[in-house]
């Protein structure tokens, strides 16, 4: 897949194209189904399937005081379109300039001209240009006087609940990291690399892993069962998000305690991809470090269970 950081990135000969433009945080359900769309027709067509995405994201510029954590960081995004098959993702720097472009000059200078699309596929409740002032009627209409044709995509529902980002986010609030999984069609994940810890686990509890200090989504402060990879390794896990309020801190932390552990090398560079699977209880206050030890032990006599339970059922993780 190739990606483009900017329009100039984008040669002058590069289309024709297939294009869905959007924010994809997450790379959810829905937004998987549009870019698969894409790609088996661009395959028909002779044409490449294009993702259009911006960095960073839009809400981070217009709505800086709304503190906007992603699913998904760049990086992780990347790979997530990339799996999808798209054959480039034009990944547009997103400042002033680029947000003042009325729909029109969106259509025409991206659109039209840099990528020669043919087809533009999008959800029934796309925005685009100057304060979002571009929908769906108007981007058809410029179709037509551009010589594109327009997809648009129904909302996406399941058991009730609209797939879409800001829906995750909300589930993820809430600390329901099952029914996030299905809306994303994979476990949440959040990846980063070892931290330094106050060595409670290992001096107290259980050997863990802290993951460093990580600036977007997590779920709510609680104890879930996770599997966790560690560099090339993956390992059943349980991991504690929050304060640790048993030992008096204030320090918000992601820890982990590896199930089926064996010593290995951990450098401050190995990545640590950390998977929400289900939810176990909320985190609280123990009066004793003994009443926690206890509790952890619990917790992962509960998550062997759920490994047992999936492994019986022929499922992964």
């Amino acid at each position: 897949m190739e990606v483009f950081h900017k329009l100039d990135d984008v040669p002058a000969s590069f289309g024709p194209t297939l294009v869905s433009v959007g924010n994809f945080d997450g790379v959810h359900r829905a937004h998987a189904a549009v870019l698969r769309e894409i790609v088996s027709r661009a395959r028909e067509r002779s044409a490449k399937a294009v993702a259009v995405t911006f960095e960073p994201h839009p809400a981070r510029i217009l709505r800086p005081e709304g503190g906007l954590k992603l699913l998904t960081p760049t990086p992780e995004k990347l790979r997530l379109l990339a799996s999808t098959g798209v054959d480039a993702v034009l990944l547009l720097p997103f400042g002033r300039d680029l947000s003042l472009l009325t729909p029109r000059q969106f259509a025409e200078r991206i659109l039209k001209k840099k990528l020669h699309a043919r087809e533009v596929h999008e959800g029934y409740n796309f925005h685009f240009g100057h304060k979002a002032s571009g929908d769906m009627n108007m981007l058809s209409e410029f179709g037509r006087e551009m010589g594109f044709e327009v997809k648009v995509y129904s909302e996406m529902r399941l058991r009730g609940e609209s797939v879409s980002s800001s829906q995750i986010r909300k589930l993820l609030a809430d600390g329901r990291v099952s029914r996030a999984r299905h809306l994303l069609a994979r476990p949440f994940c959040i990846l980063g690399t070892p931290g330094r810890g106050r060595g409670y686990g290992s001096r107290y509890t259980v050997p863990t892993i802290n993951l460093a200090r990580y600036e977007e989504l997590v779920p709510k402060d609680g104890v879930y069962i996770t599997c966790t990879r560690v560099g090339t390794e993956t390992f059943e896990s349980v991991t504690n998000v929050g304060n640790r309020p048993t030992f008096g801190t204030e320090l918000f932390a992601v820890e982990t305690h590896l199930l089926n552990f064996h010593p290995f090398e951990l450098t401050p560079e190995t990545e640590i991809e950390i998977c929400f699977l289900e939810r176990i209880r909320d985190e609280i206050k123990f009066p004793s470090v003994e009443a926690l030890r206890e509790q952890i032990a619990r917790d992962v006599k509960k998550a062997r269970r759920y490994f047992h339970l999936l492994k019986s059922a022929g499922r992964v993780f």
